[in-house]
């Protein structure tokens, strides 16, 4: 095959079903779900529409790191697959055109390791927080700052450019497989949150670019933030800990922790 799908699934039977829809079967294109142990039928209506080897069934919701990772396994072994492998979150509608132009831009620069597209909303409007920069105190500091004085953000998130950016959301991205195979899999560590700003800031350590390429568009339902979601609030304040801990010192640590009640009252 020429290009991997991966699709991580829980308890997100209609949506995975209306994504599978949109993706059709292309030719070259594997896809593969990895179901966290759903007990929605997920699996079963992804069993439905692909190969018996294709669908990967969790013992249990170990988050989207894991899942993704046991993708990425299946991905990284296929000896005649020289495309890239495609990330894709299963409440999105990506058409195979999008995808085709995330592989072209990968094959178009070699020191790309992953090239992401214009993430929109369900009204057609462009997601906040597609992508950003690398989430240290001062940036916080001034994402924070902007929003609670009601300021436009700091990024235009439907920004036309192709760009190297420090990160990008891995609701939908292209993964070259050589890029996967040098900076590793996903950070299982981090359950819900920041495995995606961790795994861009490994890789361009290693010198390699992050890429937006907002020529390829596509829907995500989930998009629109964390502020109706307690839970995925504090998942995420969570996660920003464990990135600190993971990439910073003690001083930014310090710093993180004096903002951070700021950021839950934002997140209500």
């Amino acid at each position: 095959s020429v290009m991997t799908v991966i699709l991580p699934s829980w308890q997100t039977r209609s949506y995975l079903v209306n994504c599978l829809d949109s993706l059709g079967s292309p030719p070259g294109v594997r896809i593969i779900v990895v179901d966290n142990a759903s007990t929605d039928g997920s699996a079963e209506a992804a069993a439905a529409r692909l190969p018996s080897g294709d669908v990967v069934r969790l013992p249990g919701n170990r988050g989207f790191a894991c899942a993704v990772n046991a993708g990425l396994r299946l991905a990284l072994e296929e000896a005649d697959a020289a495309g890239p492998v495609v990330l894709l979150n299963t409440d999105t509608l990506a058409s195979p055109d999008a995808l085709a132009a995330l592989a072209a831009h990968l094959a178009a620069r070699p020191r790309a390791a992953a090239a992401a597209p214009q993430l929109l909303l369900r009204d057609g409007a462009p997601q906040p927080y597609g992508f950003g920069d690398d989430p240290v105190p001062g940036y916080l500091f001034r994402r924070g700052w902007r929003r609670l004085a009601g300021r436009r953000p700091l990024h235009d998130w439907g920004d036309p450019e192709t760009r190297s950016v420090d990160w990008v959301s891995f609701a939908c991205v292209a993964l070259r497989r050589e890029a996967v195979r040098e900076v590793s899999l996903l950070d299982e560590a981090f359950y819900m949150y920041f495995e995606d700003t961790d795994w861009c800031l490994r890789a361009r350590r290693r010198g390699w670019t992050i890429d937006r390429v907002p020529a390829a568009r596509i829907v995500h339902f989930g998009g629109a933030g964390l502020r109706q979601n307690p839970c995925a609030a504090r998942a995420y304040r969570t996660s920003l800990r464990l990135f600190y801990r993971k990439h910073y010192g003690p001083v930014r640590r310090l710093l993180l922790a004096a903002m951070l009640p700021l950021y839950a009252r934002l997140a209500k």
